[in-house]
């Protein structure tokens, strides 16, 4: 096996496969990457046996065939050599030469048989997704995702496909995050499935937006998206998400309509002297008036009023500060709306403009 191509072209794909690749590994094949020639065709494929990648790219000088190098090694030589340099990559019995201008590493291969393989996707949906929806589905939603909860399945994103549209939902519990597009051509049959957290921000560092097609399948057990590039595959989480809509407030009638930017600097400042374990502010509605407060165990205290559009009055509800940033963070309309019910029940925060984006809030007794 051999090939040539620029420096800048080679960092590319490497850098895409090279973060699915685990520091710690089981197997030591584990720690390569499988690069195959074909046809004046490179691919390049890391693995953790959970989430797989493969990144394509032309290549000049082929020669065919298939080898294993260690991922970070090459990687790391790649990223240090200066820019403009033409990389040579031979392999010669169970040694990888890369050569560049002056420079020389040989480094240490497996053999390419050692190399898994993810199960093939038999996929029983199809979809077609802009590269840019999809991309605007999981940043606006993922940072919701639960850190290793007991309750596994909240440790992922949910794709919920249906009737034409393709939602993704995350909760840890203590809030919500929802974000739907609709699909050309609809969406298929009902389908519900639930990427883990990994998988979630690989595809996440993959996507570049833009007008291009992705093509999402959805296997049993895997989600694969091709772009003409990358194919990016991951396993699922194997369990049933929570009846997510029932968790959206319903009867939420009091509306605070608030311009996003003036809100969130506001409960910037106010978080700073918010106690640290419960990081809780309070939020009083008055008539065109919004009161955020915030206190700690050494007696400091923060005080904020900004104007709101509303009608509601004398009722005060908790948060917790962080929860209501990361909402207001995803949101991207310049005005948001906060529908309350009372103190006890959950926030919906969402643009006022547009709707396919919604955050839900549980309130914090303070």
């Amino acid at each position: 096996m051999r090939f040539s191509l620029q420096r800048e072209v080679l960092l590319k794909p490497l850098a895409q496969v090279v973060n699915v690749v685990e520091r710690r590994q089981t197997l030591p094949v584990l720690a390569n990457l499988l690069a195959k020639v074909r046809d004046g065709q490179l691919s390049l494929t890391g693995t953790d046996l959970e989430v797989e990648m493969v990144a394509r790219t032309a290549v000049e000088d082929a020669q065919d065939g298939e080898t294993t190098i260690p991922a970070r090694k090459l990687f790391e030589i790649v990223r240090a050599l200066p820019d403009g340099s033409k990389v040579t990559i031979s392999q010669s019995g169970d040694k990888i030469a890369v050569q560049a201008g002056r420079s020389r590493f040989s480094l240490a291969s497996l053999p390419a048989n050692d190399f898994p393989s993810v199960d093939e996707v038999e996929a029983t949906e199809q979809v077609d997704v802009p590269e840019s929806t999809l991309k605007e589905l999981i940043e606006r939603t993922a940072f919701a995702m639960a850190q290793q909860d007991v309750r596994y399945y909240l440790n992922g994103l949910l794709f919920d496909l249906r009737d034409g549209t393709l939602r993704c939902v995350a909760t840890d519990g203590h809030r919500l995050a929802l974000c739907e597009a609709s699909l050309d051509g609809g969406g298929g049959n009902k389908r519900q499935i639930i990427v883990p957290r990994k998988g979630v921000q690989e595809l996440q560092r993959l996507l570049e937006g833009g007008d291009r097609t992705l093509g999402l399948e959805l296997g049993k057990g895997h989600i694969r998206v091709k772009r003409d590039d990358v194919t990016f595959t991951s396993k699922l989480i194997d369990g049933k998400f929570p009846d997510y809509e029932a968790v959206i407030p319903i009867g939420a009638d009091k509306d605070v309509r608030v311009d996003r930017e003036v809100l969130r600097a506001a409960l910037q400042r106010a978080s700073i002297l918010s106690n640290e374990k419960y990081r809780g502010v309070r939020v009083e509605v008055s008539p065109a008036q919004l009161r955020i407060s915030a206190h700690n165990p050494e007696q400091e205290e923060a005080q904020e009023e900004i104007e709101a559009d509303t009608r509601v009055d004398g009722l005060a509800i908790g948060f917790n500060v962080n929860y209501l940033l990361d909402a207001l963070g995803a949101l991207r309309d310049e005005q948001v709306v906060i529908q309350l019910r009372d103190a006890n029940s959950s926030a919906l925060v969402r643009g006022a403009d547009t709707g396919h984006a919604r955050h839900v809030v549980m309130p914090l007794r303070l």
